[in-house]
């Protein structure tokens, strides 16, 4: 952010800019856990609202940007979210719609009607930079580089076609624009981000700390496929002009790739906003049908052992959700109460209630304690 964030603002307001992208976590849309609405309370939010012309937020400083513009007569820009949120443009249309009613309730209705927010699905695996990819871009390149962007090869963009003042047109750079994203993101969030959820854990408590180490294992990289194909693809509809068995062992390959060095430490983070949004709708369209949900309860249940902090060879775990400490605090409780993590209403809902769940999810998180992930992973494998 720089000093002066007007600066930011005037550069967003000026008529030249037509489209404003944001990638800011699944977690940064400010939205309550309880009620599912926008949190107009939070220190930040209410410091932009006392003083909206010098925002510190991303929503103080679109929606100040938005109000220039309504105020000069100039259409709106599109919003377009680019984040692992199921209707991400939904999403943000609802956020920056609160903040904005909260100014003033006819300009958050102005932004609901008038404001583009098309939804997106991104598909590429992107590491945390590290200090080595720094000197790598320095020594070839010749460039000294704070932060390089070091991702994999795979790339898809799927895009809801929906723009206020048009757009470029990405479909020559390869992506996908479509009049309805929730095929693709369903297969995205429940395939890929939550099969990360599935490998991470495990892995971790295993003693493993790269996602291609832990793929290496049979026993992970098969515990990942089965959930794939027996739990994940049945909950999804069709995906027009994609093969999802095909999607799933490419999948496979990408969480092996020893170069992208993917930690499942960045994996294992934020699983309060991941786990939520990725892994339990699968458990619930399951429950619904009837279909298998072993081993996506397994993976709640890995989730409550490495809330416990400690992996598994007795080094400390270093967990980095804005819900750490509940976590922690809960997962402390695990040996005593078999159900106390999931018992968490807030994240978890109803589930503690499904007795069909709670019997998977007790059973294997009473055998990570007793028998370890690895003796674990291979009794559901035998399952």
């Amino acid at each position: 952010m720089p000093d002066d964030p007007r600066t930011v603002v005037e550069a967003i307001a000026s008529p030249g800019t037509k489209i404003v992208t944001l990638t800011i976590t699944e977690g940064g849309y400010n939205i309550d856990r309880v009620n599912g609405q926008f949190d107009v309370d939070h220190p930040d939010v209410v410091a932009d609202l006392r003083n909206p012309e010098l925002p510190r937020t991303v929503f103080g400083i679109v929606v100040e940007a938005l109000r220039l513009r309504r105020q000069r007569g100039i259409s709106p820009f599109s919003i377009l979210s680019c984040d692992n949120i199921q209707e991400n443009g939904n999403v943000a249309r609802s956020a920056f719609g609160a903040f904005g009613g909260a100014l003033e309730q006819s300009f958050g209705q102005w932004i609901s009607d008038e404001v583009a927010f098309p939804n997106s699905m991104v598909d590429r695996i992107t590491p945390v930079t590290t200090d080595a990819d720094r000197a790598e871009v320095a020594q070839r390149y010749d460039i000294e580089d704070r932060w390089p962007v070091v991702c994999e090869p795979f790339t898809q963009w799927v895009i809801e076609d929906r723009f206020t003042l048009g757009r470029p047109p990405w479909e020559e750079a390869g992506a996908q624009l479509v009049a309805d994203v929730e095929p693709y993101e369903l297969m995205k969030l429940r395939l890929l981000n939550a099969s990360h959820q599935a490998l991470c854990y495990f892995g971790y408590l295993a003693g493993y700390r790269y996602a291609h180490e832990a793929m290496a294992d049979p026993l992970i990289k098969q515990f990942v496929a089965d959930y794939m194909f027996n739990e994940a693809v049945p909950t999804l509809p069709p995906v027009p002009g994609v093969n999802l068995v095909a999607y799933c062992f490419e999948l496979l390959e990408r969480f092996a790739n020893p170069e992208i060095r993917d930690t499942l430490a960045r994996l294992c983070t934020d699983s309060s906003d991941r786990i939520p949004k990725w892994l339990l709708p699968v458990i619930r369209h399951q429950l619904t049908t009837g279909g298998e949900i072993t081993r996506a309860a397994a993976v709640v249940a890995s989730w409550a052992r490495y809330a416990e902090g400690v992996d598994e060879q007795g080094k400390v775990i270093d967990i980095v959700d804005q819900c750490a400490g509940e976590l922690r605090t809960v997962a402390a409780k695990n040996r005593m109460d078999s159900t106390a993590f999931i018992a968490n209403r807030r994240l978890f809902g109803n589930l503690v209630d499904e007795r069909r769940f709670v019997k998977e999810y007790v059973r294997a998180l009473e055998s990570l304690h007793q028998q370890g992930a690895v003796e674990t992973l291979r009794s559901l494998i035998g399952d």
